[in-house]
């Protein structure tokens, strides 16, 4: 059974950073695996929209709204999913959701546009940025 746990948020101040984590539980995606990996948000009252993504070959994808901001990384070793998010802005404000694609599909390129490109969801934790 697969599982992912988000740990790391918490409230900070604008320009300052905070480090997400998402440790999977069931589920590797070592290179060549063919698996991805996202970080995607969601504010009170809008969609979920999609933060940044990682590919099997390590290769990232990010939402122009955190561009030069976030880093996303993996530790395949340790089958954690990483998020370093600086110089935050109250707009970064959200529940923060770290997501898998599927077992049975072979993933080439990370999305952070659409979540139906994932097939396992954490239960999320909670970022707040107060000005």
């Amino acid at each position: 059974q697969v599982q992912l746990v988000e740990s790391g948020g918490g409230s900070v101040q604008a320009g300052g950073s905070l480090r997400l984590s998402c440790a999977a539980f069931g589920y590797s995606f070592g290179f060549g695996s063919g698996r991805c990996l996202g970080w995607f948000r969601q504010a009170p009252g809008k969609e979920r929209e999609g933060v940044a993504a990682i590919g099997t070959d390590g290769s990232p994808r990010y939402a122009d709204s955190v561009k030069g901001r976030f880093t996303i990384s993996k530790d395949s070793a340790e089958n954690t999913l990483y998020l370093q998010m600086n110089a935050l802005k109250p707009e970064d404000t959200a529940m923060y959701y770290c997501a898998a694609s599927g077992i049975g599909a072979y993933c080439t390129v990370p999305t952070v546009t659409s979540t139906l490109a994932y097939a396992y969801w954490g239960r999320g934790t909670q970022v707040t940025v107060s000005s």
